[in-house]
């Protein structure tokens, strides 16, 4: 049995945990909108037509922010479109994802929505086919309280009170090629701070995303956030990053190191906004928002089939399996231990594509991923101590020194309670992990909680949705004020200790 042992100090604190990093993402994108969170007739679905089974999951999960409309739609989305009666709506040819959008679930239902699900809104503007006048007429519809020609416009359309959105992005992933209306760097950078100048102008309090690269593959990546960053420094808040992991390989050991990229992305990008408030002799610090993460491949092949021009088709409905659950959680630890500058991060997505939450005509149930996600947003509050990890490690693929064990300790002040997250990627072998925890006199575990399946592959469905599900049968103790733990052999662990009164 491999050893390894935890090393934290109740006084090295990495940073706060801002609860925004258990934000997720609401697209118009297959069946997340339609059929997932949104299905009038269906006999889950409430007086407006929302799904009351899927509500139930997100409430589940405690997600604190949705981000919306998109995404790639957004680079063609025209909100006044979704506003008004819902018989008046055009619908729209969707270039982004080559179907149908006909608009009846808009900006006011998903505001509607957000608040029964108790998530803010993370409103993205379209800075592909438009720009600054669009961004500020939908944040005065939005935001401003009346006597304007579009906060009169949202009143009429039965929104006496203003949605009050505090979070916007600055269009999205505009270095892709992908994107309609793909810009250079310095057409973007120089789009994104006008677009910005002119919303803060009307509402000073919002804070605002601009885009960096799609992910660090990008042969552009680092000179796009100097660029962009070299215009818009000084007006907004943080820089997006997006990351998505695939197995095409079917190679599990590196799959399960690609955390590490992931690190290194973050710890880039950090570099060069530092790089830029030196340049610039700035005391603002521009923090990150990780606003796309997840994995995605399984559905890949099954999208090439998907005939153009349908309306909200099966489209990104990965099946997620057991190993998936496991690299989702060792991104989550990842997040956490840059918690001083991400603030803000979006499981994509949240509802059929690539989502943890999957629905059908007969109901809703929980993906794998679901169960690391629940864990952290529910138990990873507080602040994040600096957390040191001694491992063996091995070599998989391009990653020469893979850890087996990746953990983060988190501490909740006010509950007198510490949360310890931890994988053991090694897929033979049990691990013995300590930690010293002396300093937190009288604590002991109150709860440990284990995800594990014997098959790397299994999947929950809607016949089996209990296939892949934690238990807390975990084995662990405090012993002369340290952590003695048995983490089995490729699995998500959670170690909650509580103050004994």
């Amino acid at each position: 049995m491999k050893k390894a042992t935890i090393r934290t100090d109740r006084y090295f604190i990495t940073g706060d945990v801002d609860k925004r990093i258990y934000g997720s993402f609401i697209e118009h994108l297959g069946r997340a909108v339609y059929e997932g969170i949104y299905q009038p007739g269906h006999p889950q679905a409430d007086e407006k037509g929302f799904r009351r089974d899927t509500l139930a999951l997100v409430k589940e999960l405690n997600v604190p922010v949705v981000r919306y409309p998109g995404g790639n739609f957004v680079s063609g989305y025209r909100w006044e479109d979704t506003v008004g009666p819902a018989d008046k709506r055009p619908a729209r040819a969707e270039l982004a994802w080559n179907v149908i959008e006909t608009n009846e679930f808009g900006l006011n239902e998903f505001a509607d929505w957000s608040k029964l699900s108790g998530s803010e809104i993370m409103m993205a503007v379209n800075l592909g086919t438009r720009g600054v006048d669009d961004a500020r007429n939908v944040l005065e519809y939005c935001n401003f309280p009346g006597g304007t020609y579009y906060s009169d416009l949202r009143k009429q359309h039965g929104y006496a009170e203003p949605h009050n959105i505090k979070l916007w992005c600055l269009g999205n992933e505009m270095d892709g090629p992908w994107q309609i209306g793909h810009k250079t760097a310095e057409e973007y950078g120089r789009l994104a701070t006008e677009t910005a100048h002119a919303m803060k102008l009307l509402d000073p309090s919002i804070e605002l995303v601009a885009c960096g690269s799609s992910n660090g593959g990008m042969k552009t990546f680092g000179e796009w956030e100097a660029t962009v960053l070299d215009h818009a420094y000084e007006d907004i808040d943080y820089l997006s990053l997006h990351v998505y992991y695939d197995n095409n390989q079917n190679n599990t050991p590196e799959f399960l190191a690609k955390n590490l990229d992931m690190d290194d992305f973050i710890s880039t990008v950090v570099s060069i906004c530092d790089y830029v408030k030196g340049k610039k002799h700035s005391k603002k610090q521009i923090n990150l928002s990780f606003d796309e993460w997840n994995v995605w491949y399984h559905s890949k092949e099954a999208d090439k089939l998907i005939t153009p021009w349908s309306k909200a088709p099966h489209q990104l409905e990965d099946v997620y399996n057991f190993e998936d659950a496991l690299l989702v959680g060792s991104m989550l630890i990842t997040l956490l231990k840059h918690c001083d500058r991400v603030k803000i991060a979006c499981l994509a997505q949240l509802v059929n594509v690539i989502a943890p939450i999957m629905t059908s005509d007969t109901g809703a149930w929980r993906q794998t991923i679901f169960y690391p996600f629940l864990h952290a947003s529910t138990l990873g509050r507080g602040k994040v101590l600096t957390t040191l990890v001694d491992a063996p490690c091995y070599s998989a693929g391009k990653f020469d020194c893979v850890p087996y064990l990746d953990a983060v300790i988190t501490e909740d002040e006010e509950n007198e309670s510490l949360t310890v997250f931890a994988v053991n990627k090694d897929l033979e072998e049990d691990m013995e992990v300590s930690c010293d925890l002396r300093q937190y006199e009288g604590y002991q575990v109150a709860r440990h909680i284990v995800l594990t399946n014997d098959d790397m592959k299994a999947v929950n469905t809607e016949a089996a949705p209990n296939t892949v599900a934690p238990h807390e049968n975990g084995v662990s103790k405090m012993e002369d004020g340290c952590l003695q733990a048995v983490l089995g052999k490729h699995s998500w662990n959670v170690i909650v200790l509580k103050k004994v009164k």
